[in-house]
C-alpha cells in the first residue's frame, strides 16, 4: 500500500512478470518517490486500474499517463464520469467491463460491483495461479457478492474508515456524517470486521486494513477490531495491518501460507 486515506489511495501489485497499480490518488511526484522506498521504479508499472472517479483515487493519473505512458484501465462509467469533470481530456482508456474478468501480463484481474457513492465503483480480485488478493478500499455496505468475491483470497485490503462513535462526536457536519455511516459511504472498523469474518476462508493469511479515517478512527482502534472479529470465528492466525495515508507499507505475501517479504509493515 503505497498510501491510503481520505488524502490519496494508490496499491502496489506485483507478481514476477509484472507490477500494476491499483489507483493513482496521490500525485506522480509522490508516487514515484513511494514506488523507490519499495525497491519499485516508474518503468516497471504496466498499468493503473481504476476503481472509480473520486479525486482521492485519480490525482496522479495525468502525470503517469501522459509524462510516463502508463497505461490506465477502468470501466465505462467511471471513464464517462472522468470526462464530464474534464479530468481525462487527451487520455485514453483500456476498458474493462465490470464484472468481467481481464488479464495483465501474468494478474487475472477480476472487478466487481460495490455500493459507494460515484458512478459505477469496483472492487478488485487480483489472481495468480492460487494466490488471490482482493482490493477493496470504499464500500459503504457489505453484499453477497463482495462476500463471495473475498471467500478465496489468501490476502485482503479491506476498508476500515471510521470508529463509529468517533464519527458520531466528530465536529462534522450532520450531512456528511449521514453520508459517510450511509450505505453508499464507508465502512466503519465494526462493519469491517464482520464482513471479513463472514467472508474469511481457510486461505486467509493477511488483512491489510484501508482508507483510515484520520480525524474518526485511529490505526489501534481498527486493527483491535478486526482481530477481534477474526478471534470470534477462531482465526487469531491472520496477520492485521493498517495503512497509512503518508507512508508505504512495506511489501507483503499474497500467497496462501507464505510468509511475508518484509515483516517491518506498518502495524
Amino acid at each position: 500500500m503505497l498510501g491510503s486515506g481520505s488524502s490519496g489511495n494508490c496499491t502496489l501489485v506485483a507478481s514476477e512478470k509484472a507490477a500494476l497499480l491499483i489507483d493513482a490518488g496521490l500525485s506522480g511526484r509522490e508516487i514515484c518517490g513511494r514506488l523507490g522506498a519499495v525497491g519499485f521504479r516508474l518503468e516497471d508499472v504496466a498499468a493503473v486500474c481504476l476503481t472509480h472517479e473520486h479525486d482521492d483515487h485519480v490525482a496522479g493519473l495525468n502525470v503517469l499517463h501522459r509524462r510516463h505512458k502508463i497505461p490506465l484501465y477502468a470501466n465505462t462509467a467511471t471513464v464517462d464520469a472522468m470526462s464530464l469533470r474534464g479530468k481525462c481530456d487527451g487520455l485514453q482508456w483500456a476498458v474493462f467491463t465490470t464484472g468481467s474478468a481481464f488479464q495483465i501480463a501474468d494478474i487475472t484481474i477480476e472487478p466487481f460491483t460495490v455500493p459507494h457513492d460515484s458512478y459505477d465503483p469496483v472492487g478488485f480480485v487480483l489472481g495468480n495461479g492460487e494466490d488471490r488478493l482482493a482490493v477493496l478500499t470504499d464500500i459503504g455496505m457489505p453484499t453477497s457478492l463482495v462476500r463471495e468475491k473475498l471467500r478465496r483470497c489468501s490476502a485482503m485490503v479491506v476498508e476500515s474508515n471510521h470508529d463509529e462513535k468517533l464519527l458520531r462526536d466528530s465536529d462534522r457536519p450532520w450531512q456528511l456524517k449521514q453520508r459517510i455511516a450511509g450505505r453508499q459511504g464507508h465502512l466503519s472498523n465494526a462493519q469491517a470486521g464482520k464482513l471479513v469474518a463472514e467472508a474469511a476462508g481457510a486461505r486467509l493469511k493477511t488483512v491489510v486494513l484501508a482508507h483510515l479515517s484520520c480525524e474518526c478512527n485511529t490505526p489501534d482502534l481498527a486493527i483491535a477490531e478486526m482481530r477481534r472479529a477474526l478471534a470470534g470465528i477462531g482465526r487469531t492466525d491472520v496477520e492485521v495491518f493498517a495503512a497509512c495515508p503518508d507512508r508505504p507499507t512495506s511489501l507483503f505475501s499474497a500467497a496462501a501460507g507464505a510468509e511475508h517479504v518484509d515483516s517491518t509493515i506498518a502495524r
